[in-house]
């Protein structure tokens, strides 16, 4: 089974996803701060990472930056989460490493289909 790592500061966001995820098949691990994300990611070695881009302790530009130093998470499947999508944002997310993005609200249809197209 495939694991993914959600990292939202917003707990209807993270349970949300959560369901539709495990309801496609997939173990879910939740991490409520960026501090978090970054722990639970080395502890588990997901194998996608879903990561907001604004939240506490670390936001989600940070958390790339220092996972994307680890060799485990060189190629691991990084999208940003945001609700402030900005002409621009997903450029600048892009650019900063993560492999896809995803606007709030989500639009689970969308969600379901970017999952499976980076975890294939």
């Amino acid at each position: 089974m495939r694991k993914i790592l959600i990292a939202d500061d917003r707990a209807p966001s993270r349970e949300l996803i959560r369901e539709i995820l495990e309801i496609s098949g997939y173990e879910v691990v939740e991490a409520c701060d960026g501090g978090e994300a970054l722990e639970k990611a080395r502890e588990l070695t997901p194998d996608l990472i879903l990561l907001d881009i604004e939240m506490p302790t670390l936001g989600g530009f940070d958390v790339i930056r220092q996972l994307r130093t680890d060799p485990r998470f060189a190629v691991t499947p990084i999208v940003a989460l945001t609700a402030s999508a900005m002409q621009g944002d997903r450029e600048k997310a892009l650019q900063a490493g993560f492999t896809g993005y995803i606007s709030k609200p989500v639009r689970l249809a969308a969600l379901r289909a970017e999952v499976a197209r980076l975890l294939q």
